[in-house]
């Protein structure tokens, strides 16, 4: 039995030895932390398959977390889980002296100038492939959601990062790639959880085939991709001791953390306007309004071009797509303590941390808290909405919150591509709404699939079949 030391939370151990509670946290994390809240407090430790994990839970208490990088380290857990689950060799630093730092750097293309570059070309590729919808939609066309959003934001994102495949068949080529990708994903889970890949059937045939179509002889052929992926590439080339394969695992792990939650994010934010007509007609009201007041025609054969200023003035579509966030990301913030420590939190509390031990955070029980969020389990479009403003002040205990919704993780964690995937989901809402009417075909309600939790977005557990028509 673990000897606790004064001033360690308490300790939640569970009947099984080595497993813990690791069973009952992956029926429903979420229901059993705010159990273990009721009867812990706000700080305590799980035993979860052979690692302490001390979970706090006051959201007032996650600054003193996030400011403490230095003791608290995220990268490299982050990349020794990555190297495994994308099969490339760790990024140790005997052998790739500073590659994780130069990558690292890599993403200043993904915010600032750059990011405009790149949403452009996004925007016109999801133009192009709404088009190539379009082309076969003269009535009603009947298709299931979650595939729907699939098929156009992996496309658009593939084009937009590694360039267009010249082959006649490009859809083709890029749709076979995507089938692969979401065999690889439905194992994603199981792979962070430590399973070995060799236990999940032919996951690892098919992650070595989505590997090789990264080869550089493949990728030369592409043409116009991005800058970011191009300085990757660039940066590959100096380390002789990467290989072509490993080269390639690295674009593969790359190409899945842009689409790999950006994908059912899209999917539930035009689930959820759909499933409330006052929100779809709001958001819109707002496209239509800037379409006209910036002279720009709707409909696929009009170019239509978006600053950043008038993304971000959509504030009714960001309202909405920031409340499906909030309903739809369960994410698990990992610290691992670098050394005994002692972390101290507000109000003169003191966690002491033995070297190698976990600090979670769970923002899903900050988003689904119904003294910040008045009926949490409800969608309410204009929640993030104040005077027609966007709101930004939220409480609890009467006190304001400086975390109030983090889906992209935080501080040293947070997601690099968080400005780029938030302005795709957005593209995709406007051209899809101004493009089209839409409406759900069929009457079931879609509920969230509970085995990626505090993984990133949740899946939804079914599909749902919707139906969409060129708007008069």
């Amino acid at each position: 039995v673990f000897n606790r030391k004064t001033g360690e939370p308490p300790l939640i151990n569970g009947w099984i030895p080595y497993l813990g509670k690791a069973l009952i946290f992956r029926k429903d994390a979420y229901k059993f932390l705010l159990d273990q809240q009721k009867k812990f407090g706000d700080i305590f430790t799980v035993h979860i398959a052979g690692r302490y994990i001390t979970f706090i839970m006051d959201p007032f208490q996650y600054v003193y977390v996030i400011r403490n990088s230095k003791q608290l380290e995220f990268h490299e857990f982050a990349n020794k889980m990555a190297s495994k689950t994308f099969d490339y060799p760790a990024l140790s630093k005997g052998k790739f002296p500073e590659l994780k730092e130069n990558l690292h750097r890599i993403y200043q293309y993904l915010q600032g100038k750059p990011l405009d570059i790149i949403s452009d070309h996004m925007m016109k590729n999801l133009q192009d492939i709404f088009e190539w919808k379009c082309s076969q939609a003269t009535d009603w066309e009947t298709e299931k959601m979650y595939k729907f959003c699939c098929s156009v934001m992996f496309e658009a994102s593939f084009v937009t990062l590694y360039g267009r495949v010249p082959a006649a068949d490009g859809h083709k080529v890029i749709s076979e790639i995507r089938d692969k990708f979401i065999k690889f994903d439905a194992s994603f889970p199981y792979l962070a959880a430590n399973i070995p890949i060799e236990l999940l059937g032919a996951t690892k045939k098919v992650r070595k085939e989505l590997i090789h179509h990264f080869l550089l002889q493949n990728m030369t052929k592409w043409l116009g991709g991005s800058k970011v992926v191009q300085a990757r590439q660039d940066i590959f080339e100096k380390y002789e001791l990467l290989g072509d394969y490993d080269k390639a695992a690295h674009h593969f792990a790359f190409l899945w953390a842009s689409v790999g939650n950006t994908i059912p994010a899209t999917f539930w934010a035009m689930y959820y306007l759909l499933r409330h007509p006052e929100a779809l007609a709001a958001v819109r009201d707002e496209i239509d309004h800037l379409l006209q007041s910036t002279g720009q025609k709707r409909g696929p054969t009009y170019n239509i071009h978006l600053t950043r200023e008038q993304l971000d003035n959509l504030v009714y579509l960001e309202s909405a797509l920031n409340e499906s966030l909030r309903m739809c990301s369960s994410s698990m913030n990992i610290r691992i303590s670098q050394e005994d420590f002692v972390l101290k939190l507000e109000g003169n509390q003191e966690v002491v941390l033995r070297k190698g031990d976990w600090i979670a955070l769970y923002p899903q029980i900050l988003h689904m808290d119904p003294e910040v969020y008045e009926d949490p389990k409800e969608y309410k479009y204009d929640r993030y909405i104040e005077n027609g403003k966007k709101k930004t002040t939220f409480y609890k205990a009467g006190r304001k919150l400086k975390y109030f919704l983090m889906p992209f993780g935080s501080g040293i964690s947070m997601c690099p591509g968080r400005f780029l995937a938030m302005n795709e989901m957005k593209m995709f809402l406007f051209i899809l709404l101004s493009h089209f009417d839409v409406e759900l075909a069929e009457n079931k309600s879609v509920r969230l699939d509970n085995s990626r939790m505090g993984l990133g977005i949740l899946l939804p557990d079914v599909d749902i079949a919707f139906r969409y028509k060129l708007r008069s």
